[in-house]
């Protein structure tokens, strides 16, 4: 492995393109698969607030899938992006093939396995039937859909971004969200399929960007062997190790994340108008998450960009990088989601919401929008740069004190605060939740910001060879 810069301090002509380039075409594609995402809310309102409901009881299923895909993903682009910016060829087959392996043998049989237990213990929940028998439907086709679909990208998309081709991963974004809202409109309005219509659209609209990612990842690798770059003869000696060493701790932090989501919906069934409260989360879920895909772009963009410079040893250009990208989305949310979700949270949520109750609950989270996603930049983009220097640790670690240490306090004391000043509790989970995500990213940027000083430090003392 690869894990610590080359003594080659001068940035070279071929860096390649900036964060805030590779950001970009990212941006586009998650906003429209945010929106397609926000599109399953939508058509699910016309169902009823069960519908709503049952999609957001199956975030933390989502955040599960989630978890796996990126955490092989980042750990799989990782890597390989270090051995192409240090010519090293012979690691990059090896790479891929571990992570095919991984897909077949491991992801496939666990998630289908997954799926089916949430089918058979949705009942046994202590849901309303309607709740259950929408969220038994939704959540196993989803899983189910994604051992199926989602998983086979994960090697073609991490070679595309490992070749710092963030343009295509956005075409393969388009081609799945366009089919997906084709399929959706088809299934729900047409066929009359309900919740399983909305889900079944999801799964197949994955085939459009999955065919087109693997074409791409192709061209892009027999243009990178006939170039000849791959100079430095340098064999992993284990590259199921080598992926798992990133990818572990970037799965453990997305699966902390899915124990916060399943924390939060248990905290809110157990509050006065518990149905209203689980579907305003869900919808200030899917805009919080359309709102806060800049950033998420950059940290996907982060990674690649972060492993390539440090495998060529240029440390300042992933300091610019880091400055550039968290200025860039800071002033997004201030001139655009903060307007936005100030003035039209309160007709966006009485469109999605079919009780008063959810509405009013709505209108309170999605206010909360722009501060959220301001606070959690540096949570987002610290993670990847730590993964792309091969330090994977980091990002687990702040995982557990956001998630486990300050959420689950803070959670609580909102909800009591507020019902000592007699409110609903949903209000003050909403801001401990807040409290929580503020001090996780303060002491993240710092951790960073030090670690990147001491690795200037340690290049900067090492001979030239």
């Amino acid at each position: 492995m690869t894990d610590s810069p080359t003594t080659n301090r001068a940035a070279t002509a071929a860096a390649g393109p900036s964060l805030i380039a590779m950001t970009a075409p990212l941006v586009l594609s998650f906003w429209m698969r945010s929106a397609f995402s926000f599109v399953d809310t939508a058509y699910a309102a016309t169902l009823g607030d069960a519908a709503i409901a049952a999609i957001g009881l199956a975030i933390p299923l989502e955040f599960l899938m989630v978890a796996c895909w990126v955490g092989l993903s980042n750990g799989l682009t990782g890597r390989i992006s270090q051995a192409m910016g240090a010519g090293q060829g012979a690691r990059i087959q090896q790479l891929t093939s571990a992570a095919w392996r991984m897909i077949l043998f491991v992801l496939l049989p666990l998630f289908l396995l997954t799926a089916a237990g949430v089918w058979f213990l949705a009942p046994h929940l202590g849901l309303s039937s309607a709740v259950a028998a929408n969220f038994a439907i939704y959540g196993s086709v989803t899983l189910a859909g994604s051992a199926l679909t989602s998983f086979w990208s994960i090697v073609p998309d991490s070679l595309i971004k490992a070749h710092q081709d963030t343009r295509s991963t956005m075409w393969a974004g388009i081609w799945s969200n366009l089919i997906n809202v084709a399929l959706n409109t088809l299934f729900l309005f047409v066929f009359h399929w309900g919740i399983f219509g909305i889900a079944f659209s999801t799964v197949l609209g994955r085939f459009g960007g999955l065919i087109y990612a693997l074409s791409k990842a192709r061209m892009h690798e027999a243009k990178r062997q006939a170039r000849g770059e791959d100079t430095v003869p340098h064999p992993e000696t284990s590259p199921t190790m080598a992926i798992l060493a990133l990818s572990l701790p970037s799965a453990a932090a997305y699966g902390l994340m899915a124990l916060e989501s399943v924390f939060i919906n248990y905290v809110l069934t157990r509050t006065s108008d518990a149905t209203a409260a689980v579907a305003a989360f869900s919808i200030y879920y899917r805009v919080m998450m359309f709102a806060v895909m800049p950033i998420i772009a950059a940290s996907v963009a982060a990674l690649p960009y972060t492993a390539r410079q440090f495998g060529r040893g240029n440390l300042a250009g992933i300091r610019l990088g880091f400055r550039q990208i968290s200025l860039a989305t800071a002033g997004y949310i201030v001139l655009l989601v903060a307007p936005f979700t100030w003035f039209a949270g309160p007709a966006l949520a009485d469109m999605l919401a079919e009780e008063s109750m959810t509405a009013v609950f709505a209108t309170f989270a999605l206010r909360l929008t722009p501060v959220a996603c301001l606070v959690s930049i540096p949570f987002f983009i610290c993670r990847p740069i730590f993964e792309g220097l091969g330090r994977g640790r980091p990002g687990l670690f702040m995982a557990v004190l956001r998630y486990v240490i300050l959420t689950v306090p803070m959670a609580y004391a909102g909800v009591a605060m507020a019902r000592s000043m007699g409110q609903p509790g949903f209000y003050g989970l909403m801001l401990g939740l807040l409290v929580a995500s503020t001090l996780s990213s303060m002491v993240f940027h710092g951790w960073l910001v030090v670690y990147l000083q001491r690795l200037r430090l340690e290049v900067a003392s090492t001979p030239a060879r």
